[in-house]
Formats: structure tokens, C-alpha cells, sequence
């Protein structure tokens, strides 16, 4: 029997994973009809073929209340896991804060309440007084009235954990919706804080992020999770992304008689030397310490690119790819949130990946990204407690990042010898260390990325 469904687009990556994708076509395949309710402008579908119902959510925004119980609902959750997760306590201290305002001084009181009061239950509190807050807020309402009007038999969420959806799951509790979610990423559920509310069933990646789930959220059981594998990865799959080595070195203005070596930067605020790392290969390519080799940088997708203007003009020969993404609103809470990819950066992205030879990312999903297409990936952490650069090795004791160290499938360098020698170790031997990353795609993305999109439409048809 097929049913209705409504797609909550929460952001740019949700519309990356699941409008370029295969998913949104093989969804209308699944179900009578498809609605979308986006958290982006409906603008930002005009070049996608999207012949369904786009629903434009209005912004929410919390009030003081609501974003208390939500922070405690939050906080009391890493305060429940802190205990040998290293990543999870130091998310908990990321919360902190000495501000001398109504937020700052909120925010010490709910470390000293969850400090006790952190059980499940209390968590469940929290998150039903977070409701109370804004249960009469005009936008619950209206999100309400969409839901009420609308009748989905499933309501399917691309991401879990924005703090702006969940009135919408509120509004899904009180209609007796069936929800769904996906897990957004691989690190979300070992070292990130609480989701924004409760979901009736969930995707999941890996059978590795099923046992997660388990662990963090002990009222989830076992028959509310499938484990879909991610579509962020089937369009590495998909033949309208491909593209030709030609027009790779030609786009990006490289020398097609050299290997290339990408480095694909993560954001400022946890790759904060990626500016060094940018300098340190530059630098060895410059001293004949590796082989002459084009040099291609991509840097986040939620950055401008300005904090690497010093490097772009002392190392003229550095190519520079900036994502083509686009900013649909400005006017957000999660600005970063409204940036929406092309279909023409989905395709230089795969063939980045496909035609580089080598990765070089400070621990990013990048690595699997660029392991998809079998090539080698080192990782760059310098930064250590005594090193007087920022601690990036630090992220070495997060739960999903020891799964990437024990799996020998990348090189871990802490200095900058380690990171040329393994550069020319890699440039010379590309097959070293290839099972160990196959083994590691395995464990993260337990299945194939061919037919992602239908895995899910009928994942969630059979939820509906």
C-alpha cells in the first residue's frame, strides 16, 4: 500500500544528501506523493526537477525558556556520557561559558543541575518542558496546522539534531505522525550532544552506528533502527556526477603529467591549522623535499576562503578549489545551515576524489570520502597540549576518530617529518594500507552506496 510522506530538508547537507541523491526520485517511486518541507527558501530548488509540493517552513526562533530546557536537555545528556568518551566531555566543555549575561549565567546554573540530575528520565523532562515553552508559539502553531492539513502517514527528517526542528516534531507527537530521522554523521552520535527530540524509527549508516544509537539513547530499541548505509556518498555512484581526468586537470588548471595532492581543509573552528599544514607541504614542494606535484586545496564549504589569503599569495602555484555553494538566507540562527551545494560542486567534488592521488584532511569525513575511491589519506595533527598550536590531536581519543587510528588505514603524522614521509610514501606506493581501508569504509558505511536513495524510499515505505 503506498502512502504520503513529508521530507523535512533541515539544511544544505540534508538537501546534498537527499535532493542530489537518488533518494527524492526513488521516494516518489515509493509513495503515492512526497511533500517537501524545507528549512531552506524554496528558492534553492529552482534548478533541481522537483515536481512535488514545496513547503516553505517559517524560521523559528526560540525564546529564553525554550533554549533553557533545550541546553539542559543537551547538556544533561554529555553530562550522562561524559565518562570515558573523551569527545563527549569535551563537547561538555564547549558549553561552558563565563559570559556575563542572562544566557551565561543560565548556562553555569544547568551544569550544576545536570551534574546530578542527567539520568534518562531527567533528559525526557527536560525535552517535554523545552515543549511546554513553545507550544503556544505562533510558529509551532503553524507547523501544526501544515501537519494537521498535510495527513503524512511518515514524516521523514534529514537531520536529527538541529535545535529549529523540533516544534515540527512536536507538532508530528501531537498529531501522531509517524517520524523517521537519519543519523547525519558518522561522528553525531559518539561525541555530539542530545537530538531535538524523540523519533519513532531511524536510519542509521553502519551496523557500528546502530550499536551507537543503542548505547546513547537506551529508549530506542532495536526494531526502530535499519541500517541504510548514506546517501551523501551515491552520487560518487551515480552517472550524471561523472566526470573525465581531462576536465578535472583543466578546471583546475593543473599539470596532467603530475600526481595531485588535495588537501581538503575543515572548518575554522575545528581546523584551525589547516593554514599550517596548507604551508608545510607547500613549503616541501618548494624545497624539493616530495616530488613536483599539482597542488589542489578545497577548503569548507562553510567558509570564504579569507583566512588562507596570506598563502595564496606566497605560494602562487597552489590551486584553489572553492566549493560552489550558495548562501539562500542570511536572516538564521545556523546561517552556515543555509548554504546549499550545486549540482556542478557535487561533480567537481567526485572528481577531485576520483582524480587526486593523494588526500591530506586533519581528520574529517573527508578521509572516507576520498576512501570511496580507494586512494590514500593522511591526517595532519601537529597541535598537541605543549605544542603552543591549537590541540588538534586531542579529536585522536573521540570514539569514531580511535575507529579510524586502530584501523591503520590512514597516516596519523604529529610533526612535519611524519606528514612529508608519509606523502612520498604514498605518492610512491599508493596500494600500501588498501585493505585497511576498504575495512574501514565497511565498518562506517556498512552498505553498498549503490541504490542508497532506494534502500531508503523503501526503508521508509515500509515505515509508513
Amino acid at each position: 500500500m503506498m502512502s504520503k510522506l513529508g521530507i523535512v530538508i533541515t539544511d544544505g547537507v540534508g538537501f546534498r544528501n537527499f535532493m542530489l541523491s537518488d533518494f527524492y526520485q526513488k521516494a516518489q517511486e515509493s509513495f503515492n506523493e512526497v511533500v517537501i518541507l524545507s528549512c531552506l527558501p524554496k528558492e534553492a530548488y529552482k534548478d533541481l526537477n522537483v515536481n512535488c509540493e514545496i513547503i516553505e517552513l517559517s524560521i523559528f526562533n526560540e525564546s529564553f525558556f525554550t533554549w533553557f530546557f533545550r541546553k539542559s536537555k543537551e547538556v544533561a545528556h554529555l553530562q550522562l556520557h561524559k565518562k570515558q568518551n573523551k569527545g563527549i566531555e569535551i563537547n561538555l566543555q564547549k558549553n561552558w561559558t563565563n559570559a556575563k549575561n542572562p544566557r551565561g549565567y543560565a548556562t553555569r546554573f544547568i551544569f550544576k543541575l545536570t551534574s546530578f540530575l542527567n539520568s534518562e528520565k531527567w533528559i525526557q523532562r527536560f525535552n517535554h518542558c523545552q515543549q511546554l515553552f513553545f507550544k503556544n508559539d505562533v510558529i509551532t502553531k503553524e507547523y501544526f496546522e501544515i501537519l494537521k492539513k498535510e495527513n503524512f502517514d511518515l514524516l521523514f527528517f534529514t537531520h536529527q539534531r538541529p535545535p529549529f526542528i523540533a516544534p515540527v516534531i512536536y507538532a508530528a507527537e501531537l498529531l501522531k505522525v509517524r517520524t523517521a530521522t537519519f543519523i547525519f554523521s558518522w561522528d553525531n552520535l559518539a561525541s555530539k550532544g542530545r537530538m531535538s527530540g524523540n523519533y519513532d524509527c531511524y536510519l542509521v549508516w553502519s551496523d557500528l552506528m546502530k550499536s551507537e544509537l543503542l548505547q546513547f539513547y537506551p529508549s530506542v530499541k532495536e526494531q526502530q533502527i535499519k541500517v541504510v548505509g548514506t546517501p551523501q556518498f551515491e552520487p560518487y555512484v551515480l552517472d550524471r556526477y561523472k566526470s573525465t581526468k581531462e576536465k578535472f586537470h583543466n578546471e583546475f588548471d593543473l599539470d596532467p603529467s603530475m600526481k595531485t595532492i588535495c588537501f581538503s581543509c575543515g572548518d575554522v573552528s575545528t581546523s584551525k591549522n589547516d593554514e599550517l599544514y596548507i604551508d608545510t607541504i607547500a613549503s616541501a614542494i618548494t624545497n624539493n623535499n616530495i616530488p613536483k606535484v599539482n597542488f589542489l586545496v578545497r577548503i569548507s564549504p562553510a567558509e570564504d576562503g579569507s583566512r588562507f589569503k596570506d598563502l595564496k599569495e606566497k605560494y602562487s602555484f597552489i590551486k584553489w578549489n572553492f566549493p560552489k555553494w550558495v548562501l539562500t538566507r542570511k536572516d538564521h540562527q545556523e546561517s552556515w545551515s543555509q548554504r546549499v551545494p550545486t549540482v556542478e560542486d557535487v561533480i567537481d567534488l567526485r572528481s577531485i576524489l576520483q582524480f587526486s592521488d593523494l588526500n591530506i584532511n586533519m581528520l574529517s569525513t573527508m578521509s572516507l570520502d576520498f576512501m570511496c575511491f580507494k586512494k590514500p589519506v593522511i591526517n595532519p595533527v601537529f597541535g598537541s597540549i605543549d605544542s603552543g598550536l591549537y590541540n588538534d590531536q586531542k579529536f585522536l581519543d573521540y570514539e569514531h576518530i580511535k575507529n579510524v587510528v586502530n584501523s591503520k588505514s590512514t597516516r596519523i603524522a604529529k610533526n612535519d617529518s611524519e606528514l612529508i614521509s608519509a606523502i612520498n610514501l604514498y605518492l610512491q606506493n599508493p596500494e600500501i594500507d588498501e585493505k585497511e581501508r576498504a575495512r574501514l569504509v565497511e565498518m562506517q558505511v556498512s552498505r553498498p552506496l549503490e541504490n542508497t536513495g532506494k534502500r531508503i524510499a523503501e526503508t521508509l515505505q515500509g515505515w509508513a
